[in-house]
């Protein structure tokens, strides 16, 4: 793999931002894939299927739900479409070999997507400022996911622990979302790592 320079690069500057108590804790992650697949009408089950058994992955059977571990993640946005993420590479490549195109597509967004971790005690109530969802851990449980956009920024949610979501968007568009959610995080004081 060719190492790619992050787009928060330029921006994304270590350390504690404000004083009081801490709120969140931002973050870029950078799973080695990220990869989309989606189901052709009908075949959503068999999909489910055979993604689980290359993976590992116990996909839920529905927009919305999904799974959340150290390594790997995915998660329902749409009727039977997911979202996948592993820290290893190779997801890319060994999905097509699984998933036949009688059955659905898989995407390679690896090099697409950026992904923003924010987590911490009020990562709920910064999120609200962007989005009008129901971040509450009832409302969206741990691995649940979905789609929606923030002024025109298309993302891509997962609630990856109790405290914890990780936000995937169009790698052209991380810088602007970042400075963003850094501006939106000020008022309860935040850290990057």
């Amino acid at each position: 793999m060719v190492d790619q320079l992050s787009p928060l690069a330029p921006v994304l500057t270590p350390g504690r931002q404000g004083q009081g108590p801490m709120g969140v804790v931002l973050a870029e992650i950078a799973p080695g894939s990220i990869v989309q697949v989606a189901a052709w009408a009908g075949q959503e089950s068999a999909l489910i299927a055979i993604v689980r058994d290359a993976t590992g992955l116990a996909l839920p059977d529905g927009a919305g739900g999904g799974i959340a571990t150290d390594t790997k993640a995915a998660f329902g946005f749409a009727p039977g479409k997911f979202l996948l993420a592993d820290q290893e590479e190779g997801l890319a490549a060994a999905l097509p070999k699984a998933v036949t195109s009688a059955l659905g597509t898989v995407t390679d967004l690896s090099h697409g997507r950026t992904v923003i971790r924010i987590s911490g005690t009020r990562a709920e109530w910064v999120l609200a400022k962007f989005f009008a969802i129901d971040f509450s851990l009832p409302a969206l449980p741990v691995g649940a996911g979905l789609s929606t956009v923030h002024h025109d920024i298309f993302a891509q949610i997962q609630r990856s622990g109790a405290d914890q979501f990780d936000i995937y968007v169009f790698r052209s568009f991380a810088r602007s979302f970042w400075k963003s959610l850094c501006h939106a995080s000020e008022e309860v004081n935040y850290e990057v790592r």
